[in-house]
């Protein structure tokens, strides 16, 4: 019984994309130009922030998070990626594939909860502006993002701890281009009731709550604007969540096709695909949508560029 219980695999083989033995450096560029515009987007987004004193308000502060959260997420997964395309380094021990897990997992959560925050944001400028620096101040975002952090840090380690824990003893490759934990569930030669019950147990606590605060705030702030009776006016407050909007979409979206679906119905080449989807095509688009429908950001960028031409002309 002893040694049933012992992990006898040393290290997992992150296969990445093997049905595409040709294109591999053609992906890697195509992989490392997506990273590169990920980290200068937000990077872009987070500097003008912190610049410009028109964008230190509560919303831009919870934007800075999203923005240095979508480059986290995707540096957990992508440098390794990028590293199997270009040097053939599948191999991660077993530990580093843990911790991989477990910072993604971590991620995973505070984006769920972050973004329902900004929702919550929403709501109070759109369907209470008078009261809006009242209610959300200083010390309220301060609380909000640090309890985000801190709660989306603290919930996977059940997770992890839970999937360490489990005997793989038979295949070490992991169908997919990073630890993904489903595709790790598919390796073990234990029992994983217990750690499907707790993932279902936990991501009613988490989902659901940031799902329906989400979904509440807008309900509230659709209602609010249909009631307002000039067209500049409806036009002006959606202007102000439209953005927001957009990514709650994409993010529940991609995130509904990547977990919630009928077990018939997934595969890890599917799941491979969808959570590229969520792990990159969000964090890329998301500094793109708040600075192309946002009159604030792009106002900034142009006073930033004509500083820029003005320093190099004289």
């Amino acid at each position: 019984m002893e040694e049933e219980n012992l992990t006898s695999v040393t290290e997992f083989i992150i296969l990445g994309f093997p049905e595409y033995p040709e294109l591999q450096i053609p992906l890697f560029l195509l992989f490392l130009l997506i990273y590169l515009i990920i980290l200068m987007g937000n990077l872009t987004i987070i500097a003008l922030t912190c610049l410009d004193p028109h964008l230190h308000t509560p919303m831009y502060f919870f934007l800075c998070n999203l923005s240095f959260l979508d480059i986290s997420s995707t540096s957990v997964t992508l440098p390794r990626l990028l590293d199997i395309f270009l040097r053939k380094g599948q191999r991660i021990s077993v530990i580093g594939c843990f911790i991989q897990v477990y910072f993604f997992m971590c991620f995973a959560c505070v984006e769920f909860v972050i973004i329902s925050v900004m929702a919550y944001d929403r709501y109070v400028a759109v369907c209470h502006p008078l009261h809006y620096a009242v209610i959300i101040n200083q010390r309220l975002c301060a609380l909000m993002a640090a309890g985000t952090w801190i709660f989306g840090f603290l919930e996977p380690v059940t997770h992890t701890v839970l999937v360490s824990c489990f005997s793989y003893c038979g295949s070490n490759e992991i169908n997919h281009f990073f630890c993904d934990f489903s595709a790790l569930l598919k390796l073990s030669c234990t029992s994983t009731s217990t750690i499907e019950t707790v993932t279902y147990l936990l991501g009613v606590i988490v989902v659901l709550p940031c799902f329906t605060l989400t979904l509440t705030s807008y309900i509230y702030i659709i209602s609010t604007i249909l009631r307002i009776r000039s067209t500049e006016g409806r036009r002006k407050a959606f202007s102000t969540c439209s953005s927001h909007l957009t990514v709650v979409i994409l993010f529940y979206g991609t995130m509904s096709c990547l977990y919630i679906r009928p077990t018939s119905m997934q595969s890890l080449d599917v799941n491979k695909l969808f959570a590229l989807l969520y792990n990159i095509l969000i964090p890329m688009i998301n500094p793109f949508i708040y600075s192309l429908q946002n009159r604030e950001v792009k106002a900034t960028l142009r006073k930033v560029f004509k500083r820029k031409y003005m320093f190099l002309f004289f």
